[in-house]
């Protein structure tokens, strides 16, 4: 990656955003996510967060300490000298996930997939998933890629409240949802574990590049 491959764009007064180019692919959220981690290492001056998305990486900062223009700067030359590095990055944390696979959309989702509910469950959790990033609601991490088998749209009218714990899959993606919300993903399941404790550092479970089992607990 070359410096004129990044851009720097604000993004209201107290945030830049560095994208790192217009096509989504695995290998450039990896790199991105290798990149958040070197620059959260580096603990930067004056940086409070550090967001990586698919295509971009957002930097929230203290602008009555830092300009625009020098932190912009910074944090251009920190990405090209993370980038370098990237290679040996920190390899990403594993978690198991127990689920009770309960869900009211599991029959649905069945039917939908022409498969039996067991197997709609054995191939869920017989794939290893990676956390692409966290969005939507604090520690709700959006994970790839399930099974082709079981990749249905979103449900056409959202829940107006979707429990903290719900298992669901949605499109190519699975999650966990941390928090008590609306949602419009197909719930295929319930877990006790807790994915966002405010009290609790860090405070949600799942960091990007994480790689995330499910187990089926009956």
């Amino acid at each position: 990656m070359t410096s004129h491959q990044l851009r720097a764009l604000p993004l209201g007064d107290t945030a830049i955003t560095i994208s790192f180019g217009g096509e989504k692919s695995p290998e450039l959220l990896h790199r991105i996510q290798a990149i958040a981690r070197s620059l959260s290492e580096k603990r930067i001056t004056h940086v409070d967060d550090i967001v990586p998305a698919y295509l971009t990486l957002t930097v929230f900062y203290d602008a009555l300490h830092a300009s625009y223009q020098e932190m912009s700067a910074q944090l251009l030359d920190a990405c090209e000298s993370a980038n370098q590095l990237q290679s040996t990055r920190t390899p990403s944390r594993k978690h198991v996930i127990p689920v009770r696979y309960d869900g009211i959309d599991l029959e649905s989702i069945a039917t939908a997939t022409r498969l039996p509910a067991d197997e709609v469950i054995a191939r869920h959790i017989a794939r290893t998933y990676t956390v692409d990033l966290l969005g939507f609601v604090p520690g709700f991490a959006y994970l790839s890629e399930i099974d082709a088998a079981l990749q249905v749209p979103r449900r056409p009218q959202p829940r107006p409240r979707v429990a903290a714990g719900s298992v669901a899959i949605a499109g190519a993606q699975t999650a966990v949802y941390p928090l008590d919300t609306p949602g419009g993903w197909h719930i295929i399941g319930t877990t006790s574990m807790v994915m966002f404790d405010p009290g609790r550092d860090p405070p949600a479970l799942l960091a990007p590049g994480d790689a995330v089992r499910f187990e089926n607990v009956g």
